[in-house]
């Protein structure tokens, strides 16, 4: 697996996570974080994938609510919500890092591995809204 990939795939666990217990210490989820990808050495990709969404969650929520016809994010999927949330962060904020066209991709290979049967689309169909019309 690409190593960057497996850092989104890591910040992911992260962000479910923080839906579920967001009083988990910096330490305990650095540490999660360095025990997971080990020698893959992307720990400050994964970590400021978090830190950034959680940092400006309201924004990037506020974002997708309008995008996402009819779906309020409080609503969606927690897992899908999370790949929303982490592929609009890295779109908006981290395009210098990452083309956009490549965080539809990982994000739907996400979706994928950790979604439901339609999480693919939904994801795909944000997300592509979002980067065509640069998060506005």
């Amino acid at each position: 697996m690409n190593p960057r990939t497996r850092a989104r795939e890591v910040a992911l666990q992260l962000l479910f996570q923080y839906d579920i217990n967001p009083w988990v210490s910096i330490d305990a989820m650095a540490r999660f974080v360095r025990d997971r990808l080990g020698p893959v050495r992307e720990d400050d990709f994964s970590l400021k994938l978090y830190h950034g969404v959680i940092e400006i969650r309201e924004e990037i929520d506020t974002r997708l609510s309008a995008i996402a016809e009819n779906w309020r994010v409080s609503r969606m999927a927690s897992v899908d919500r999370n790949i929303l949330r982490m592929g609009a962060y890295e779109m908006l904020h981290m395009a210098d890092i990452t083309p956009g066209p490549v965080v539809l991709d990982e994000a739907i290979e996400l979706a994928r591995r950790y979604g439901s049967e339609d999480s693919p689309a939904f994801v795909n169909g944000i997300l592509d809204r979002l980067f065509r019309t640069g998060g506005k």
